[in-house]
């Protein structure tokens, strides 16, 4: 695993590869929302170079993930994330995505990278 949190970093790499294989490749743009602690603390974890990354096809143990941003820039993939904060408080890392691929085929992917924690 590459960067600082198993979740922050691994589960938003996975889920950049999961939206990947959605599209049916590296999207030619992204328009990421991130929610929950991703929103909140995401960029110093990695997480947004772990999206990239995943999008791009980088595996989480990739070292390239440290630079995925820049590589993503010079590999044409343009991307924007926004952070998104509820109404209600959050006690799950959550991101959405959604992604737009070369034949303008769109998805949509909303899942939890970790679970909630037990009250």
């Amino acid at each position: 695993m590459v960067g600082p949190s198993s979740s922050h970093t691994a589960g938003a790499c996975r889920l950049g590869l999961l939206a990947r294989c959605l599209v049916g490749g590296t999207p030619d743009r992204a328009r990421i929302e991130l929610h929950g602690s991703f929103a909140r603390t995401g960029e110093g974890h990695g997480t947004d170079k772990a999206l990239a990354g995943g999008l791009m096809g980088f595996r989480p143990d990739d070292e390239r993930i440290r630079t995925a941003l820049e590589i993503a820039e010079k590999e044409g993939l343009h991307y924007k994330f926004e952070r998104r904060r509820s109404q209600r408080s959050c006690t799950r890392t959550a991101c959405a995505s959604r992604l737009n691929a070369a034949r303008t085929r769109t998805s949509w992917l909303a899942a939890p990278s970790a679970p909630a924690a037990s009250s």
